[in-house]
């Protein structure tokens, strides 16, 4: 009766019904790889900032008319804005810049309304006419530029923009990227240069050759018409398809005077004047910025990317030029996830190592199953939640290494303690074992997970960050109540069945050596050169420790350890015959403690700094220098 009511009615359930709970355990390791294989993959987590950017062009104007005209307005109606924090404004020739940060706990689309109602507001008080209207857009990861590509070449800028519009149609066109810009291409512009004399001898002015061209090039819906039974629309196009076109046109004043445009102006197919430049290596170059769609994987993104420009260099790009990728943030995510990942085996590997020399082979074993097993289970978690794999996640991993064999290591140790005394058979033994120590095993895990329940409400950005921390410690307990009991009912041994299989490789050590080498080579011929070595590893894990390392793990349990035990008890004798000495020790290594922290005063930073892998030169000329100078001073 007594072990009846010590038992954990699931994981009995589990030990009764083993054959579905290792299919349960496949599926969970194959599903979790190939989770893990198409989840996407970034450097940081997809965060929308609530700060929002106003930027307003005016052509012609100086920064004390910008300001006057246009950022004064729009700030006076920003004062009166709930939630804003803070607001910066810069006032540049011709452009108008406002940055609007809100506090954390106003949503970014509650943000982008208010500021896009301020901005109509203020709408009345800037001239009627502008260059652009506001633009209104909000800060998000996601929309910073993933690479960026230079096309480059002795090539004329036009001859470069036909290439590079080329390239950016085609990744445009790949379902990982939203948007490509182009950063110092010539953008075309049809220029009618009017001889002023002529035209006023013909007594035209300049809104009629503006009214006369623009009635000219539109598209008129002329309505429907019915035929046949059925109501087709009309629609009369009349837009320019050649410059030349625009030489044709009669111009009639109000006066009655007509001329064709040609007879008072030239028609030139040009192109803007240029506000941007760019070169590299004293060569004209155009930058294809390449932004991600949120929530796509950047390394396939960025993979998909170079074997277009190979494509494209190798079939359509001439020979002399030069497409040269910079920025790319794939590869400081591959080598980040490389040494995170490398950082989790490594630390699998610790985990299981020291458990070995406290709970012998086997033991250690199971419970380091519940590392990857855990990692699996929140891999098909992550993407039903919105998560992707980033700086974050990997760090909760890190974190989780340690935390999630927390659980199995009084569960199987627990039960080989029943089962090794003898008095129960192994089945029974896991039973009883999961059922004593339930209720101690999920209050531990849930004082483990408490500290970091508040991280899901933290406010502010940092907020945001951490809340993808808590969220992945939470599959331990159903490796350790469920899957953990199973194993240990058919693979754990007594240490006298142990003892029987060190120094030598049995029948059965040499097949799981075959088995070994077979899933070895097939890793290696696939690429999976991780796996291979992780499977080389385990049999070369396996003939050491059947022939050396088991003697050190004895050494350890009946000699060494036995000795720090005795140490400790010492000490902890010494602390009870007088227990003020613990507390004094203490209470000064308090005291010691804040006045370390004190004088040291640690600088608070939001990350670690660290070396940088670019450097950024800026020059300032005085204000209203010529686009076309900041050039040539820049090239010098």
């Amino acid at each position: 009766m007594l072990d009846k009511i010590k038992e954990f009615k699931p994981s009995s359930w589990a030990i009764d019904n083993k054959i579905t709970i290792y299919l349960v355990t496949i599926f969970i390791t194959l599903a979790g790889i190939m989770a893990y294989n198409s989840l996407p993959k970034e450097n940081f987590p997809d965060i929308t900032v609530p700060t929002i950017y106003i930027n307003t062009i005016n052509g012609g104007n100086s920064p004390t008319n910008i300001e006057n005209t246009i950022t004064k307005p729009i700030e006076k109606k920003l004062k009166a804005l709930s939630g804003v924090k803070k607001f910066n404004s810069t006032s540049l020739q011709d452009v108008s810049v406002i940055t609007v940060e809100f506090h954390t706990d106003v949503k970014v689309e509650v943000a982008k309304q208010r500021v896009k109602d301020a901005v109509d507001a203020a709408r009345g008080d800037m001239p009627a006419t502008l260059t652009k209207e506001p633009m209104i857009k909000e800060v998000a990861f996601s929309e910073m530029p993933i690479m960026y590509i230079n096309i480059s070449g002795k090539y004329d800028l036009r001859k470069l923009k036909k290439y590079a519009e080329d390239l950016q149609d085609r990744v445009e066109g790949l379902r990982e990227i939203t948007e490509v810009k182009l950063v110092g291409a010539l953008e075309r512009e049809i220029q009618v240069n009017i001889d002023v004399y002529k035209l006023q001898a013909a007594q035209l002015t300049l809104a009629d050759v503006q009214r006369a061209i623009a009635s000219e090039n539109m598209t008129i819906n002329g309505g429907s018409v019915p035929i046949n039974g059925m109501k087709p629309t009309l629609s009369i196009k009349s837009e320019f398809q050649d410059p030349k076109e625009i030489e044709d046109i009669i111009v009639t004043s109000a006066s009655g005077a007509k001329l064709f445009i040609k007879d008072f102006a030239e028609v030139v197919d040009s192109y803007k004047e240029k506000e941007s430049y760019s070169s590299s290596n004293g060569k004209n170059v155009i930058t294809l910025n390449v932004i991600k769609r949120s929530g796509e994987n950047l390394i396939d993104a960025a993979d998909k990317i170079q074997a277009i420009i190979k494509d494209m260099k190798q079939s359509e790009f001439p020979k002399g030029l030069d497409v040269i990728v910079s920025g790319d943030q794939s590869n400081k995510t591959k080598v980040m996830l490389t040494d995170l990942i490398n950082t989790i085996i490594i630390g699998f590997i610790l985990v299981t190592i020291v458990l070995m020399f406290f709970m012998g082979v086997t033991n250690a074993l199971f419970v380091a199953l519940s590392v990857p097993l855990s990692m699996f289970i929140a891999f098909l978690i992550m993407p039903s939640i919105g998560f992707t794999f980033n700086m974050m996640v990997l760090f909760s991993f890190i974190l989780a290494l340690g935390i999630v064999v927390d659980d199995a290591i009084v569960v199987i140790e627990n039960t080989h303690r029943i089962f090794d005394n003898g008095k129960r058979d192994i089945k029974t033994a896991a039973k009883m074992a999961v059922g004593e120590v339930f209720l101690p095993v999920l209050s531990g895990t849930i004082t483990t997970l408490a500290p970091f329940i508040p991280l899901v409400f933290w406010s502010g950005i940092i907020g945001k960050f951490m809340y993808f921390i808590p969220v992945t410690l939470l599959a331990s307990l159903f490796v350790a109540y469920i899957i953990n009991p199973v194993f240990a009912v058919d693979f754990m041994k007594s240490h006298e069945e142990e003892k029987q299989q060190y120094g030598k490789l049995t029948r059965k050590a040499r097949l799981q050596l075959i088995l070994y080498t077979v899933v070895a080579l097939i890793a290696y011929g696939t690429g999976n050169i991780g796996a291979g070595n992780f499977v080389v590893f385990l049999a070369f894990f396996l003939v050491l420790n059947r022939l050396w390392l088991y003697k050190v793990i004895e050494a350890w349990q009946f000699r060494i350890w036995p000795s720090i035990v005795n140490s400790y008890t010492k000490l902890l004798v010494w602390c009870l015959k007088k227990p003020w000495r613990p507390v004094w020790y203490v209470l000064i290594l308090f005291v010691a403690s804040i006045i370390f922290f004190v004088v040291r005063g640690p600088k608070v930073v939001f990350f670690p700094g660290g070396d940088p892998n670019n450097v950024y030169v800026y020059v300032k000329l005085p204000e209203g220098t010529d686009p076309a100078i900041t050039n040539e001073v820049m090239r010098k």
